[in-house]
């Protein structure tokens, strides 16, 4: 890693893990002019493609979906850390699928799971644009799915 002030190689002084094991956070020192700075280091999902509903093909791309979540999440009490828990989870589930592509159907279910156990409206906007709510009354039925599945817990 290189040092911001004087572009010099840098020595890791001290790592650790965060506590839901999803990125490492690496202090760092510059031997030239003794900066300290922390960097943090994260699973990046590479070489997986998204078939989308038209059959076209395009690579995964995260910042296209940490986009369409935090539409979802708007006005909503989140914060950034939590946030990038909820999009490290998402992209370890679509990691242990273990396939090259994945279609946009089952990036939503993906999302949409972790949605529901994260934030309750925010899923309910993001179901309701992913599955083109027609009325309200289909938004209506959603909304009663959760009710009672709150009522069961």
């Amino acid at each position: 890693m290189i040092c911001p002030a004087c572009k010099t190689e840098t020595k890791v002084v001290d790592s650790r893990v965060s506590p839901d094991g999803l990125s490492v956070r690496r202090r760092r020192e510059c031997e030239t002019c003794g900066e300290r700075f922390s960097t943090i280091e994260e699973m990046e999902l590479l070489d997986i493609t998204v078939v989308k509903r038209d059959g076209a093909r395009e690579a995964y791309d995260r910042q296209k979906l940490e986009q369409g979540i935090r539409l979802a999440l708007r006005k909503r009490p989140v914060t950034n850390e939590s946030f990038h828990t909820l999009i490290s989870r998402i992209e370890r589930e679509i990691q242990k699928k273990c396939k090259r592509e994945i279609t946009s159907g089952e990036l939503g279910e993906i999302v949409m799971h972790h949605l529901k156990n994260f934030d309750k409206i925010g899923y309910i906007r993001f179901a309701s644009i992913y599955r083109s709510f027609t009325d309200v009354g289909t938004f209506a039925k959603e909304v009663r799915s959760l009710q009672k599945q709150k009522k069961k817990k």
